[in-house]
């Protein structure tokens, strides 16, 4: 009926998502009867809060069309959440809700036309996105030294485009994979910068809300008329299934969003009634949601630093991550020893990995790193959220805390260590 040449050549060279196929694939070997300790998909070990939970019951009954931006009531909260939380001056009108975050991060390339520009390392799906749309993607390098971090001094050095075309940074803070973030006066900095080079930063605050010690800072705070926020409720609120995202626009690129609209009016119509009206519990204040949130960041933390002083003790490094669920693992101090097994990219060190000890990762390639450094990226996410949050209550937070709560955690760097120690054998 068709032929391989006949597909689009946009997208019949691009292989599925890494962290859904990473997370197929070991679900596929867990029903063979592997023991697969799974580090690999990002997605949130912690239970969606009651109180949502129940506020999408309640409005389960709700079937009807909604506003292709969304939710009157949802856009309002949304709003309300960034004035409360951030002090920016941002209204309804700049919000749009999507069926998740990767949904309109894809319609704001589809709006525009020009550049992408993603730190290396980021996020898989940022670049095939451009690239599916026929964009240019440039890489801007980071080094584990500045907390992955790219440089002011990157942006400046840029040339310049054509009138018609525009650059998008996507910025991920804290990040996936590295779990690092950006302090004041760097943001500012950036802010500056792309300010001068007529820059739009799409500032993904998916991770916001897990900043272990709440202190996330949003770009937006320091360059308000060329910043659109993108969240949802996947990653802090433990909803990746329910598929809803949120964007918020300054004034000045209004017109973006209303081409999102006319995409989003032709493709997705509108996000799912039930979820836009139960997601505005999760984004009002509430003594509920404050508590979740604290306790969920407690614990996030303390798997962090297990799983970074665990790493560490076995010879691995890594920046300690100041949110998320992730860390990015450098494994560059056994490259002789690896080699010597014809290990000498880091997609060959995590199918040995995998194959040999059962515990799945992702390599840095996948994340846009070139294949001769030996990094790998850790999800710390395969332990029972919901048990571990109703530990906290009666468990001090400590290493005996995640020994307890976090089973295979404890597993995974006890192979992995294994592991290393063979190859010096």
């Amino acid at each position: 009926m068709i032929r391989h040449d006949q597909l689009n050549p946009r997208v019949r060279g691009l292989s599925p998502s890494a962290t859904l196929q990473i997370n197929e694939y070991c679900n596929q070997l867990i029903r063979e009867g592997q023991d697969i300790i799974k580090l690999g998909l990002g997605q949130s070990p912690f239970p969606v809060p009651d109180i949502v939970a129940k506020a999408l019951q309640q409005y389960a009954h709700e079937k009807d069309y909604l506003p292709v931006k969304g939710l009157y009531a949802l856009r309002q909260a949304v709003a309300e959440y960034y004035q409360r939380r951030d002090g920016l001056a941002c209204t309804a009108d700049a919000v749009m809700v999507g069926p998740g975050s990767k949904e309109l991060l894809y319609n704001l390339q589809m709006a525009c036309q020009g550049e992408l520009l993603l730190p290396a390392p980021s996020w898989v799906s940022y670049a095939p996105q451009a690239l599916i749309l026929g964009h240019n993607v440039r890489y801007l390098p980071t080094q584990a030294d500045n907390h992955w971090r790219i440089k002011p001094e990157q942006l400046d050095q840029l040339e310049p485009l054509p009138d018609e075309q525009v650059r998008i940074l996507i910025l991920n803070y804290p990040s996936n994979p590295t779990g690092c973030s950006y302090e004041p006066e760097e943001m500012k900095a950036l802010a500056e910068a792309a300010r001068r080079q007529n820059i739009i930063i799409v500032a993904d605050e998916i991770y916001g809300e897990t900043h272990y010690q709440n202190n996330h800072l949003s770009m937006a705070k320091y360059y308000p008329e060329g910043t659109v926020i993108s969240s949802g409720l996947s990653k802090w609120c433990g909803a990746g299934g329910w598929r809803l995202g949120i964007m918020v626009f300054p004034e000045a690129l209004l017109p973006v969003q209303e081409t999102m609209a006319v995409i989003a009016s032709e493709t997705f119509t509108s996000t799912s009634a039930p979820t836009q009206y139960a997601a505005c519990v999760a984004f009002a204040e509430s003594a509920d949601m404050n508590r979740y949130l604290e306790d969920t960041r407690q614990v996030l933390k303390q798997v962090a630093d297990y799983m970074v002083n665990r790493l560490s003790a076995s010879g691995l490094s890594m920046v300690p991550p100041v949110g998320g669920f992730y860390l990015l693992a450098s494994f560059e101090a056994f490259r002789d020893a690896l080699s010597e097994r014809n290990i000498v990219t880091s997609e060959q060190l995590c199918r040995a990995v995998l194959s040999e000890t059962g515990v799945a990762f992702l390599p840095g390639t996948d994340f846009g790193l070139p294949a001769d450094q030996l990094y790998a990226r850790m999800a710390f996410v395969d332990f029972d959220g919901r048990k571990a949050l109703a530990a906290v209550a009666s468990q001090p937070l400590d290493v005996h805390f995640v020994i307890r709560n976090c089973p295979r955690l404890v597993g995974a760097c006890a192979r992995l260590d294994q592991w290393l120690k063979g190859l010096e054998d």
